[in-house]
C-alpha cells in the first residue's frame, strides 16, 4: 500500500481555540464556520511558515514574492482591458490563488512539465513566459506566445513544458496522466504537475487518471485548485464530501490537504510530492484550498457569494500575509516591497504597451498550426 502524506486532513477551527457557529446563530452560520475554519488553517501553519522560511534561499523567497505580486497586477490589469473591450472570449482570473502556483511550480526542475485549465495566465508566467507574450496572446496578437489563436484559456509553450491552459473541465487530466506515462517510459526523469479545479473531481476523467498513474506507478503529482466554487455552485452543494484529498485513498495514492493561502505550505507540500514523483514514480494528489476573489470568469458578477465572506478571506490574503512572513524574518523591508511592486507594476504595464503595438496575425496565417 502507497504511504499516505501527512497533514492531510483539514484542522478544525475548534483546535484553534476559534469560535464555530452554533446551530442556533444565523445570518449565515455555515458560511461563518467555513470562513473561521479558512483563517484557523493559517493560523495553524504561521509558525512552520516562519520555520519554511528560515530553510529557504533569501533571493527565491523575494523572487516567490516578486512573482505572486507580478500575478495580481497582471491579473487586474487584464480585468481593466476586459471592460475596455480589448480582450474578447472568455476571461478567467486567478487573484486570490497566486500562493498556488508560486508555492508549488518553483519547486519544480525547467525541464518539468505542467499542464493546467483555463485559468492558466499566472501558471504560465511562472513557469516561464513573458507577461508581453502573455498579454498578446489576451489580445489576439500575432506576438502572443500561440500567435493569437488561442486567447485567455490556451497558453501553451513547448520550449518551456507549458502544456496549457484546456477549456474542458477535467480534459487536461487525462493528458496530464499520458504525458507522466511517456516521460517515464523514455526515462527522461521529468515530472508533471496537472492542476485542475474541485468541481473537475466529479468528472470521471479524474478517477480514471488516478487509477492508472497508482497502477502504473506514473511521476507526476495532481494537484487540485479548490476554491470552493464550480463555477456559480459551492462545493457543499455539489459533492458529497469536503475532503478531496481522501479521495486518493480508493486508489492507495498518497495525498495532502494544503493550506493554499500559505505560499510556504504549497512549496514544502509541492516539494515532498515531487521528490516522490522523481525519486519513487509515485504519483500524489494534493488538495489545496484557496479562494478566488472575482466571480469565475469576468461575465461572472458572482452574486452567490456575500462582500462579507470575500472581505473576510481578503483578510488573510496570500501576498499580505506571505509579505508579513518576510518581514518578521526580515528578508524583506517595507522599502523592499515598494521597489518590488513598481518593478511588478511596470512589467505589467510594458507588457500592456507591447500587447498594444502588436500587429494582428496576418490572414494567411488562419490555417497554420491547425489540426483534425
Amino acid at each position: 500500500m502507497a504511504k499516505t502524506a501527512i497533514n492531510r486532513k483539514p484542522v478544525t477551527a475548534a483546535k484553534n481555540g476559534s469560535k464555530t457557529a452554533k446551530p442556533s446563530e444565523k445570518n449565515g452560520n455555515e458560511e461563518f464556520a467555513v470562513v473561521e475554519l479558512a483563517k484557523a488553517e493559517y493560523k495553524q501553519r504561521l509558525k512552520s511558515q516562519l520555520e519554511s522560511i528560515k530553510k529557504t534561499d533569501k533571493r527565491l523567497l523575494r523572487e516567490m514574492l516578486y512573482q505572486m505580486v507580478l500575478g495580481r497586477r497582471f491579473e487586474e490589469k487584464c480585468a481593466e482591458v476586459y471592460r475596455m473591450g480589448k480582450i474578447g472570449g472568455f476571461c478567467h482570473l486567478y487573484i486570490g490563488q497566486e500562493a498556488i502556483a508560486v508555492g508549488s511550480m518553483m519547486a519544480l526542475e525547467p525541464t518539468d512539465m505542467v499542464i493546467t485549465s483555463y485559468r492558466d495566465h499566472v501558471q504560465a508566467m511562472v513557469k516561464g513566459m513573458s507577461p508581453e507574450s502573455v498579454l498578446a496572446e489576451l489580445y489576439g496578437k500575432a506576438t502572443g506566445c500561440v500567435k493569437g489563436k488561442g486567447g485567455s484559456m490556451h497558453m501553451f509553450s513547448k520550449d518551456l513544458g507549458f502544456y496549457g491552459g484546456h477549456g474542458i473541465v477535467g480534459g487536461q487530466i487525462g493528458v496530464g496522466t499520458g504525458m507522466a506515462y511517456a516521460a517515464k517510459y523514455k526515462g527522461t526523469g521529468q515530472v508533471t504537475l496537472c492542476f485542475f479545479g474541485e468541481a473537475a473531481v466529479n468528472q470521471g476523467i479524474f478517477h480514471e487518471s488516478l487509477n492508472m498513474a497508482q497502477l502504473w506507478k506514473l511521476p507526476i503529482v495532481f494537484i487540485c485548485e479548490n476554491n470552493q466554487y464550480g463555477m456559480g455552485t459551492s462545493q457543499d452543494r455539489a459533492m458529497s464530501t469536503r475532503n478531496i484529498a481522501r479521495k486518493a485513498d480508493a486508489f492507495e495514492m498518497a495525498n495532502e490537504f494544503v493550506d493554499g493561502m500559505d505560499v510556504m505550505a504549497v512549496r514544502d507540500a509541492s516539494i515532498r510530492a515531487i521528490e516522490r514523483a522523481r525519486k519513487k514514480n509515485m504519483p500524489t494528489l494534493l488538495e489545496v484550498r484557496a479562494y478566488r476573489y472575482m466571480g469565475h470568469s469576468m461575465s461572472d458578477p458572482g452574486n452567490y457569494r456575500t462582500r462579507e465572506e470575500i472581505a473576510k478571506y481578503q483578510e488573510r490574503d496570500p501576498i499580505a500575509l506571505f509579505k508579513q512572513s518576510l518581514n518578521d524574518a526580515k528578508v524583506l523591508s517595507e522599502k523592499d516591497f515598494t521597489k518590488l511592486e513598481k518593478d511588478a507594476m511596470d512589467a505589467v504595464e510594458s507588457a500592456v504597451k507591447f500587447a498594444e503595438e502588436s500587429p494582428l496575425p496576418l490572414e494567411s496565417e488562419l490555417m497554420t498550426d491547425v489540426y483534425a
